[in-house]
């Protein structure tokens, strides 16, 4: 999948995409509402103190939105969106290991071999568009993504236990969603 690539889920009117300048507004828009609106899905990327130190003026969330800007103007993508039509209805993070700095120094995650891993570090889809599928649509892209892009493996971290919650906090996903 390159960016001018869109691919489609099997429901014929979902739509997935790598983040580009031109999408961070429908980006801002899955965010609304839901935990992601206040770390831009910068929180796995950068260590505390990154976070803090992001250059620019304006509030941290207006500082961390620049800097996915920033990220979707790279060749590879930070992520891909879902669209029902022109709404923006998901989204879900993939990158190498080595650029999400804190889950490369995370304990909680440490690396189980040396191979060189991609990982899912966040996904959400809004709330009025759960329960269709969205975000098994939006792991399955993203891990073609990945592939596409010299990935042999992906890694993710699901909330283990419950097939369903309404946890906002679980933006690594739900065991179920990955099986």
């Amino acid at each position: 999948m390159t960016r001018k690539h869109a691919a489609k889920a099997q429901d014929p009117t979902l739509v997935l995409r790598p983040l580009t300048p031109q999408l961070v507004d429908a980006l801002g828009v899955v965010f609304r509402g839901n935990w992601g609106a206040g770390c831009w899905c910068m929180y796995p990327r950068l260590t505390a103190a990154q976070m803090r130190g992001l250059p620019g003026s304006g509030t941290a969330t207006q500082r961390w939105r620049e800097a996915m800007t920033e990220l979707a103007r790279r060749p590879i993508a930070p992520g891909l969106l879902a669209f029902e039509g022109e709404d923006a209805v998901g989204w879900i993070a993939i990158a190498p290991r080595g650029e999400l700095a804190r889950v490369a120094a995370s304990r909680a995650t440490p690396p189980v071999d040396d191979q060189e891993v991609w990982v899912i570090p966040c996904i959400t889809v809004r709330r009025s568009a759960r329960g269709r599928g969205i975000a098994v649509a939006l792991i399955g892209a993203a891990v073609a993504y990945a592939g596409e892009h010299g990935a042999s493996i992906v890694e993710a971290y699901p909330r283990a236990g419950a097939e369903r919650t309404a946890d906002d906090n679980v933006f690594f996903g739900t065991e179920p969603l990955f099986r």
